[in-house]
């Protein structure tokens, strides 16, 4: 499980970031804009909807509830300052994905039994992306963690985040995480679709084919 980040770059649109993403086998997209206005937010996800439907990828927005209930795509991310998420659940409707942020074994557990779909957890490291930084977790905090949850009953999906690498794939995949997040080291590559397929090629355990 691969969640792309969406993050604002010199280099490239949002469009062509996801474009890439999606080439390189991303199917589950996370449009993050923060600072931006609603109706920029608005905007750019009308733009990401046909692509993301005409790839069979999953498009969450991050902390817009409101965009999410306009152009009803896939669901949204919301960090432990945003909206409730039972609060949401209410206006999105029991079809939507519903993901929150969490830093600590605590963070998760208080949402057994709620109707929510998956946590990202982090971060791994220092990263660039996010302003206020909850304290990194590194290899051993996510190891701990998860053990802590599982072992309290809850199977919510873990998605670790922040910071994360290619190289860093395998030794995370190994904590007993879900999946992984990604934004700036696939943005950053030489070649953000090859990257993004190495990162595929590690999570699936096989050659990725980005022609099927």
């Amino acid at each position: 499980m691969l969640q792309f980040i969406t993050h604002p770059s010199e280099k490239y649109s949002i469009a062509e970031e996801v474009q890439m993403a999606i080439e390189g086998g991303c199917r589950w997209i996370q449009l993050r804009m923060k600072g931006a206005s609603d109706e920029e937010v608005l905007h750019t996800a009308a733009e990401l909807i046909d692509m993301c439907r005409e790839n069979d990828a999953f498009l969450i927005v991050d902390d817009r509830v409101n965009v999410v209930n306009e152009l009803k795509v896939s669901g949204v991310h919301l960090g432990k300052d945003d909206m409730d998420p039972m609060e949401a659940r209410e206006l999105l409707g029991p079809d939507a994905i519903i993901g929150i942020t969490a830093n600590t074994a605590d963070d998760i557990i208080k949402y057994k039994g709620k109707d929510v779909d998956y946590v990202g957890l982090g971060p791994f490291r220092y990263t660039s992306t996010k302003e206020k930084l909850s304290p990194v977790l590194g290899l051993e905090g996510y190891a701990e963690i998860v053990k802590k949850v599982r072992d309290a009953g809850v199977e919510l999906p873990i998605v670790a985040i922040g910071g994360i690498t290619l190289e860093d794939v395998e030794p995370l995949m190994k904590t007993g995480v879900n999946g992984i997040a990604v934004s700036g080291s696939i943005i950053n590559a030489p070649d953000p679709v090859l990257y993004t397929s190495k990162i595929m090629e590690k999570l699936l355990g096989i050659p990725y084919d980005k022609a099927d």
